[in-house]
C-alpha cells in the first residue's frame, strides 16, 4: 500500500490559503494532523473525498476531517461512502459514522444514562401539525416556556434550524409541513443558557480528554456556529464537565478514535448533551497543537 492514512477534506478546503480565513484554519489544522501522523512513522496524504483520480484501495485508513460540503451533496456523498468503504477502513468506523449522522442517536445515549435536553422526534411523513406536536411535547415531555427549536435529525451548520415563539407558531406550519414530508425533525425547548452562557465543546481522543473551547452566539442570535457570527475562546472545563464528556464517548456503540462532545447547562441547570460529533467535527487543533499529537499517537498505537 502507498499510504497508511488519508486525511479527507473537500474541494473547497484544499488550499492554498491566506491568513486569516476559515480556509487557512482548515489547512493549518489538517497539516497539524498530517505532521503528527508522519512523526509516528505513518505514510500520510490529504485528499478531497470526491477526488476521481485517487485509488482508495492504495491506502489502509481514511480519517474524515473537513468534508463539510457533504450536507449539500448528500446523495453523491452517500454513494461515494457506500463504494469507498469496501476499499478502505475509516477512522472512525463506518458503523459509528452511520449511527452518528442521525440525531436519533441521542435516544441511545439517553438510555445509557447521558442527560439530553427535552426532545421530541417527529418522524418523516408524520401526519401532525407543528402546533399539535408542541402540545404533545408539553404533555409527554414536560416542555415549558414559550420558545422552541425545530431542526432536522440529519443536519449540519444549523441547516433548517428555527427558533420559534409559540405565540406565532402558525407562521411556521408551512415550512414544517414541507420539511416533515422529506425528513425526520426534532422539536426541543429553547435553551436560554446556550445564549446566556454559551456551549462548551470538549475534545476526546480514544477516551482521553485534551482540550475544550467555549462557543458563544453573536448578540441577537441563538446559533453558536461561526457561520452565523458565533465566537470561540479557550475554556478550562470543570472535572464534572470532563467526566460527562468521557462518559458520553464511552456510551457510544464503540469507542470513537476522535470525538467532540458539546455540552451546556439546560433550563433546569443540569449538564446536558447538545451533540456528540464523531464524523467530521471541527476540533480546534490550532488552539491546542499538542492535541494533534495525542490523536496521532492514539491512531498509531491502536491501529498499527
Amino acid at each position: 500500500m502507498d499510504y497508511d492514512v488519508v486525511i479527507l477534506s473537500a474541494p473547497g478546503y484544499l488550499g492554498p490559503a491566506s491568513e486569516p480565513s476559515l480556509l487557512a484554519n482548515v489547512v493549518k489544522e489538517d497539516q497539524l494532523v498530517q505532521d503528527a501522523l508522519k512523526a509516528t512513522g505513518l505514510r500520510v496524504c490529504r485528499k478531497s473525498w470526491d477526488d476521481p483520480t485517487f485509488d482508495w484501495s492504495t491506502a489502509r485508513y481514511a480519517i474524515f476531517r473537513s468534508t463539510w460540503d457533504y450536507i449539500h451533496r448528500v446523495a453523491e456523498f452517500t454513494q461515494w461512502l457506500e463504494t469507498t468503504k469496501t476499499q478502505i477502513q475509516f477512522i472512525n468506523s463506518t458503523q459509528l459514522i452511520d449511527w452518528n449522522l442521525d440525531k436519533h442517536y441521542l435516544l441511545d445515549l439517553k438510555q445509557k444514562g447521558i442527560h439530553i435536553p427535552k426532545t421530541v422526534f417527529i418522524e418523516k411523513e408524520t401526519a401532525i401539525s407543528l402546533e399539535d406536536a408542541w402540545k404533545n411535547a408539553k404533555t409527554s415531555k414536560g416542555f415549558h416556556g414559550e420558545t422552541l427549536i425545530l431542526k432536522p435529525c440529519i443536519s449540519g451548520g444549523a441547516r433548517h434550524t428555527y427558533k420559534i415563539d409559540t405565540k406565532n407558531i402558525h407562521e411556521y406550519e408551512e415550512v414544517f409541513s414541507s420539511l416533515i414530508e422529506k425528513e425526520a425533525m426534532m422539536l426541543q425547548e429553547f435553551q436560554k443558557n446556550i445564549v446566556d452562557k454559551g456551549e462548551v465543546s470538549l475534545m476526546i481522543f480514544h477516551g482521553t480528554y485534551t482540550h475544550a473551547v467555549l462557543k458563544r452566539a453573536k448578540q441577537g442570535d441563538f446559533r453558536v456556529q461561526d457561520d452565523f457570527g458565533g465566537s470561540i475562546q479557550e475554556y478550562d472545563p470543570s472535572p464534572e464537565e470532563i467526566q460527562f464528556a468521557v462518559n458520553t464517548v464511552h456510551a457510544a456503540p464503540e469507542m470513537p478514535m476522535y470525538a467532540r462532545v458539546d455540552i451546556f447547562r439546560d433550563n433546569e441547570g443540569k449538564l446536558a448533551l447538545a451533540e456528540l460529533e464523531i464524523f467530521e467535527p471541527e476540533l480546534w487543533f490550532r488552539l491546542h497543537t499538542n492535541a494533534a499529537q495525542v490523536l496521532a499517537e492514539k491512531i498509531h498505537e491502536t491501529l498499527f
